[in-house]
């Protein structure tokens, strides 16, 4: 028996409901029905997709697999109905975004969502930071057609190009006894025992910092995890210890009279923004819109905030700089 989209919308709608009554409901057809297209599709892959318990329904490894592939299937399929239904129409269509948190990425969604209102209004267009997941594996799964991310090398399933290098400084309490005066930057290896608020482990800023200070030898003292930037605020402001962020965010810091930024040497950090698209997945004419729109505001913003520009190989995450005599 072949394999349709509404088998596979079946399937789908089971996976994400964990139950046959409640996807049967949403779907509004009869539960018989439905476990008749998963049969078929059992049948057709050979492999058991489901496992059913009094707890409710989840994906085996099989499952799994066809689950991903469905929904990347799905979403082009919906994506050319719109594009068929808009061929004539002025540019409509939904296009999501990912922002590397905590990165000078941020500061584009306001003028991104303006922009895109002026020039085209029916299109609707989804900005997320996205605190929890990886905004790269979220491209390959065709759940954000593009975003902006940290990167320090290649990633399977995207293609990255590298816009825009940001330093990465160190914030902490004014109250915090730092070596050197305020204008001189600290080596990594003086940071080892200050107490740091990094991002979790997932985040590619946790892993550059790591990366950075393997370099130099010790390794970061995390003293809590927080990906959120107000309570990060409100824990640098309470003494709770210190961060690294990129510039971007340092300096929204400033005006604090609670909080000190310094530069970093030895080595120097540096975090390289690329645009990551998927690879393999095509983009609509909306989302090539909002890519072009994309790559002319980081231009703009790179000359106005003083970011440097990354080589279209990328740019080393670490730079070694020279010993003090």
């Amino acid at each position: 028996m072949s394999v349709d989209f509404k088998k596979l919308t079946s399937f789908v709608k089971i996976v994400d409901a964990g139950s046959m009554s409640r996807a049967a409901n949403a779907l509004r057809i009869a539960q018989p029905a439905l476990s008749q297209h998963i049969t078929a599709l059992e049948a057709h892959f050979k492999q058991t997709l489901l496992l059913r318990s009094n707890q409710g329904i989840v994906p085996t490894e099989a499952g799994l697999t066809l689950y991903r592939h469905a929904q990347v299937m799905l979403k082009q399929l919906d994506q050319a109905q719109r594009d068929i239904t808009n061929a004539t129409l002025s540019l409509q269509g939904r296009v999501s975004v990912g922002l590397a948190t905590f990165s000078g990425a941020t500061a584009l969604a306001a003028p991104l969502l303006l922009g895109l209102a002026e020039k085209h209004p029916n299109v609707v267009l989804n900005v997320s930071d996205s605190f929890g997941h990886i905004l790269s594996e979220l491209v390959v799964s065709g759940r954000l057609d593009m975003a902006l991310i940290y990167s320090f090398g290649p990633i399977k399933g995207v293609s990255l190009q590298p816009l825009f290098n940001e330093e990465v400084q160190l914030v902490a309490p004014a109250g915090l006894a730092l070596p050197g005066s305020a204008d001189q930057p600290i080596a990594v290896e003086l940071l080892a025992n200050m107490r740091l608020l990094l991002p979790g482990r997932y985040h590619f800023l946790r892993q550059l910092i790591e990366s950075s200070f393997a370099h130099a030898r010790v390794a970061p003292k995390v003293g809590s995890e927080i990906e959120s930037l107000a309570t990060l605020t409100a824990a640098l402001e309470a003494g709770l210890g210190a961060t690294l962020v990129p510039s971007s965010t340092a300096k929204l810091f400033s005006s604090s009279k609670k909080l000190v930024i310094r530069r970093v040497r030895r080595p120097s950090i540096s975090a390289t923004i690329s645009l990551c698209q998927s690879d393999h997945l095509p983009m609509s004419e909306a989302a090539l819109v909002v890519r072009e729109l994309i790559l002319r505001l980081v231009t703009e913003f790179a000359e106005r905030e003083g970011w440097s520009q990354a080589t279209p190989q990328g740019s080393r995450a670490i730079k070694r700089a020279p010993r003090s005599p």
